[in-house]
């Protein structure tokens, strides 16, 4: 057993591979890895171990794919005026804010989580937002966040040593144990090739929307939460010695022309 190394492994977790030996290794392994225990049908396979089963494996996953999209496609909000009508209000309103937001169609998980909504009374964005530690392999939702709080107070109810919930903390104490001095926020640029991932950096003391400002955002924003120490693969645009900086007012210039890149769903 990879969990508890006493017992003799009867169990082995279709998603990661690891070996348990009941069902209470089961539990801590996957809390402790994020693990939800299902298997991943779209992991890479080598040509050498690649068997008969793979491919009715993918093919079985193909034909899943087929009947999810013809039935989003047969949906009736898709065709909803009132649906139509918030979406261009949300995408009106961050244009208005120099925010370049951009929608799936129904059927995607992003499209079916998102809860983003504008409040015309404050006239206000409260978005929908994901925070990703990837040092601890964890990620949190968040609904309801506006638009005028700062980045440092969205974050301190998990990264502060005080105000965080223990339970937080003992899950990100990499976090909670280094100064804030050494935390980096980061958003990923859409509309790049994915061989050229990059990512802004983004100013904690600033509100969301200061910092929202001038980016492509596919439904709502996803914060990754990097500590300086610790090695990452994101690569910072201007950071890497290829790509000059970019700041608000070239985004803001460039939003006009930006095309529209190819869309995949996470999940």
């Amino acid at each position: 057993c990879e969990t508890c190394g006493k017992e003799e492994a009867k169990y082995r977790c279709p998603r990661c591979m690891k070996y348990s030996c009941s069902l209470l290794c089961v539990k801590k392994h996957k809390l402790a890895l994020s693990c939800n225990g299902v298997r991943d049908k779209t992991a890479f396979v080598s040509v050498n171990q690649f068997t008969d089963l793979n491919l009715l494996s993918d093919y079985r996953f193909l034909e899943d794919v087929g009947r999810t999209a013809d039935a989003a496609a047969r949906h009736c909000i898709v065709h909803s005026p009132a649906t139509k009508r918030l979406l261009y209000c949300l995408r009106n309103k961050a244009r208005g804010c120099n925010i370049e937001l951009k929608t799936l169609p129904v059927g995607f998980t992003k499209r079916r989580e998102n809860s983003t909504t504008f409040n015309s009374m404050e006239n206000k964005f409260y978005w929908h937002l994901k925070l990703i530690f990837p040092h601890c392999r964890a990620e949190y939702t968040l609904k309801g966040v506006p638009d005028d709080k700062t980045l440092a107070d969205i974050l301190k109810p998990y990264i502060d040593p005080v105000e965080s919930d223990p339970v937080v903390c003992q899950r990100l104490k990499i976090y909670t144990a280094s100064p804030q001095s050494d935390v980096r926020i980061l958003m990923k640029i859409e509309n790049r090739s994915r061989n050229s991932v990059r990512y802004n950096e983004l100013d904690a003391s600033k509100s969301l929307l200061d910092n929202l400002k001038g980016k492509v955002i596919i439904e709502y924003p996803t914060l990754f939460v990097v500590l300086k120490t610790l090695k990452n693969d994101m690569v910072v645009l201007g950071q890497d010695g290829s790509e000059p900086a970019e700041n608000s007012d070239s985004e803001s210039s460039s939003l006009s022309s930006v095309e529209e890149g190819e869309i995949r769903d996470s999940s």
